[in-house]
């Protein structure tokens, strides 16, 4: 087998909140009258997919002027994330077939987030993430809040799966995410979630959904 261990990030990669995070900050522009233009549309699609809370707040500040301190618009943004989560959130199609093929090779997987801990709890809760990862499953709160592109919670995770970081395959939706991968020294599947491939470009190989793949070609 060519990997010891299979790490998945969460937002946009096995669960289908993407539309989610992008509803939040358009709600936050509205409510503070900001225009949301194509070029301020482009720019927050290319530079927060994939980043953690606090990060993708200072860059909304900084594309959009927004004053309040950095602390008040994270809970806003979490306030309403969490409304939203009420009205469902779901694995992306596909992946639930494609890791109970990994189960029943017994080959180890955990997932490893930008989210905060409450987010993956949060997450857990809806859908029962600990049903495919156990007890692995890693926000950034596991290496006090540093964030992909570092690859520290890459290397973490690989540790609690006693994996050599060299064979561990990652899943990734963003440029953040695949450049964390590649910065641990691990092979990166990109999938296409957010529509533009760009975003995945430095990944390994690039897939549009899980249904793509042939679990044997990959591992053998």
């Amino acid at each position: 087998m060519k990997y010891e261990a299979i790490i998945f990030d969460m937002d946009g990669t096995i669960v289908a909140t993407n539309d989610i995070w992008h509803r939040v900050d358009l709600e936050i522009l509205k409510k503070r009258s900001i225009p949301f233009t194509p070029e301020l549309k482009r720019e927050l699609e290319t530079r927060l997919l994939g980043l953690a809370m606090y990060e993708s707040c200072i860059i909304l500040k900084e594309l959009t002027g927004i004053i309040e301190d950095t602390q008040i618009l994270i809970r806003e943004k979490q306030q309403l994330a969490d409304a939203l989560y009420h009205e469902g959130v779901s694995y992306m199609p596909g992946f639930e077939d494609f890791h109970q093929k990994l189960k029943k090779l017994n080959i180890p997987t955990a997932i490893a987030t930008n989210a905060t801990e409450k987010t993956l709890q949060k997450t857990d809760k809806k859908l029962n993430l600990k049903k495919h990862f156990g007890e692995h499953l890693y926000s950034i709160a596991h290496v006090n809040n540093v964030c992909k592109p570092d690859p520290a919670i890459y290397l973490f995770a690989a540790q609690q799966l006693s994996a050599d970081p060299k064979k561990c395959l990652v899943f990734e939706d963003s440029a953040h995410g695949v450049a964390a991968a590649k910065a641990a020294g691990m092979t990166c599947i990109g999938i296409n979630s957010a529509g533009n491939k760009k975003y995945t470009e430095r990944a390994d190989m690039i897939i549009d959904h899980f249904h793509e793949l042939d679990v044997n070609k990959i591992l053998f």
